[in-house]
């Protein structure tokens, strides 16, 4: 249903975008990423490495590294796609926000929230 590709969107220095291989379905699930969740105080290390781009919040106590393709997603203020934190399952897991194609790319919005346009932190990047 879904394939790593080289994006137009993203500026990172690897590239790369999630893509849908085929129609996706409104309220479809894309993806379960499940998580490796640290205690937020540990971030300060994690800061100084490249994954600190690619990490989320996962309660109010943790920061987790998503497996899968959870951390491949692109940004967007329009998103096709969002997520929900599956703390049962120790997952994230994606959903279709609106249908998607096949070949288009799947993009959520980093806010957490679809409709938030709250300024995001690579913004401010050279």
């Amino acid at each position: 249903m879904i394939e790593i590709k080289i994006s137009p969107l993203s500026n990172g220095e690897f590239n790369r975008g999630v893509f849908a291989t085929r129609d996706i379905a409104k309220g479809e699930l894309i993806h379960e990423a499940p998580v490796i969740p640290y205690p937020n105080e540990e971030h300060e290390f994690i800061e100084k490495t490249i994954l600190a781009d690619y990490v989320y919040e996962y309660g109010k106590n943790h920061t987790a590294v998503l497996l899968g393709y959870g951390s491949l997603f692109n940004h967007s203020y329009t998103p096709n796609a969002t997520y929900e934190i599956n703390f049962d399952n120790h997952t994230f897991d994606f959903y279709a926000y609106t249908d998607i194609r096949a070949g288009e790319e799947i993009l959520i919005n980093y806010n957490g929230e679809v409709d938030c346009n709250d300024h995001l932190w690579f913004m401010d990047k050279d």
